[in-house]
């Protein structure tokens, strides 16, 4: 099993903060003979609707060296998990969650602009200190 991220646990708390229910950790899926860990599974009660909306979130802290070679990783990461949900849960959606100011310093920049929009990328953007989640992208 892969070690946690080092913002695993502020990510945690966040969820929980938004009424989240973390179900797996991590969570485990096996597909096409590849074995994968996806950081968390979590649902969330929809009252409204009396359903309930799943989710797997990636955790990326960045704290590398090269925020490329990092994004390079969690992309790598986040379409082979995409890829394997999509077979194996369809109603589950995959979230990569970044730090607030990797956000800030790296996505809002054209590259990262393009990134997200080419590969349907769906972030948590997260502030490491307050453990809250500072917004959805979709």
């Amino acid at each position: 099993m892969p070690a946690k991220d080092a913002f695993h646990e502020a990510v945690v708390d966040a969820l929980d903060k938004e009424d989240w229910e973390i179900t797996e950790d991590p969570f485990y899926i096996e597909f096409a003979q590849v074995e994968m860990y996806i950081d968390l599974g979590a649902e969330k009660l929809l009252a409204a609707e009396k359903e309930s909306q799943k989710i797997a979130v990636e955790i990326k802290s960045f704290l590398g060296s090269s925020a490329i070679s990092e994004f390079h990783t969690a992309i790598g990461q986040y379409m082979n998990y995409r890829l394997a949900l999509g077979d194996l849960h369809p109603d589950r959606i995959l979230d990569l969650a970044v730090p607030e100011d990797t956000y800030n310093e790296f996505f809002v920049q054209q590259f990262g602009q393009l990134a997200i929009t080419h590969y349907k990328l769906k972030l948590i953007v997260y502030n490491v200190a307050r453990k809250e989640i500072i917004r959805w992208l979709e």
